[in-house]
């Protein structure tokens, strides 16, 4: 089963005198598999949150369809089983975390006593704040009260825009830890966030969108991976010129060290035995990977040239 399955979403803004429309979702499709950690990357003003809001129906879009969890995102069924933590969250002034969290299982129907509630707080190192007023929170302190909101009643599906956005290393660590807990008990998350060495350590998915468009989607093994290209180490480095002919070529920061392009693994393995005739010992051999950044950078440059 589909956890969210968006086909030929549209959404435009009107702005300025006299009034024009700018397309931000142009025709965006996306299928995200229940039970994975998938992660939504763009660059600023790719329209990540305009889609996480249209998914949760904050936002209409023009065109296209929404299905989250097999049903439509305007069925108060399919709300109720949703944990949202927004990229900005509003808290009326004077409210404690405890009367925040009160109000926000009241609004989803959760019959949650407080002790629940504290206990969601201390899993989230926010011990001891319950009375304690929001408004005299650190930023960091209450993007984890945030996050606390969105994980009460165990929803099915996390929609977490922005989860790390101001805090510290150490609190980044615990809340990829709720995450992965949240996944281990079969929650589908999905998260947006331009931290990408962040997205890099929990997502099992990804997705680019550049330009209101969907651009890349797939595991994020396969996507980091560069096809058909290898690094290879050798004991010694009495053969470069013969090893250069078969096809593999020196890297000049790393001595004994080679890369080779090939169109498939058994190709490699026909160079690797040449090298062993020649005498050359292999030490060392992996599939050359890209991370995320520099993915996420090929892509903007690409679609703007």
């Amino acid at each position: 089963m589909l956890a969210i399955k968006v086909k030929n979403l549209s959404k435009s803004y009107r702005s300025g005198i006299p009034r024009t429309s700018t397309p931000v979702l142009k025709e965006v499709s996306l299928q995200v598999p229940q039970g994975v950690i998938f992660g939504l990357m763009g660059p600023n003003g790719a329209g990540k949150t305009t889609f996480i809001k249209s998914l949760l129906d904050i936002v209409r879009p023009e065109s296209g369809t929404i299905e989250l969890m097999g049903k439509s995102p305007d069925d108060p069924g399919a709300r109720k089983n949703i944990g949202y933590l927004p990229e900005k969250i509003h808290f009326v002034p004077g409210t404690t975390a405890l009367s925040f969290l009160r109000g926000t299982a009241r609004l989803r129907g959760l019959k949650l006593k407080d002790a629940d509630l504290i206990r969601e707080l201390n899993r989230l190192g926010l011990e001891g704040v319950e009375t304690k007023k929001v408004q005299t929170f650190s930023k960091g302190m209450k993007q984890r009260l945030g996050v606390v909101a969105a994980l009460l009643g165990k929803p099915d599906l996390l929609i977490l825009d922005e989860p790390t956005d101001g805090i510290d290393p150490i609190g980044r660590q615990s809340i990829r830890q709720i995450i992965a807990e949240e996944h281990q008990r079969g929650a589908t998350v999905f998260l947006n966030s331009h931290l990408l060495s962040e997205t890099e350590k929990i997502c099992q998915r990804v997705g680019v969108l550049v330009q209101g468009k969907i651009v890349l989607d797939g595991a994020i093994e396969d996507i980091r991976r560069e096809k058909h290209s290898w690094e290879i180490h050798f004991s010694n480095d009495e053969h470069q010129e013969a090893l250069a002919a078969i096809g593999f070529q020196p890297i000049t920061s790393k001595p004994g060290a080679y890369n080779f392009d090939g169109a498939n693994t058994e190709r490699l393995n026909q160079a690797l035995d040449k090298a062993r005739e020649l005498g050359a010992q292999m030490t060392y051999l992996s599939e050359n990977q890209r991370d995320l950044e520099q993915i996420l950078m090929d892509l903007v440059q690409e679609k703007s040239s």
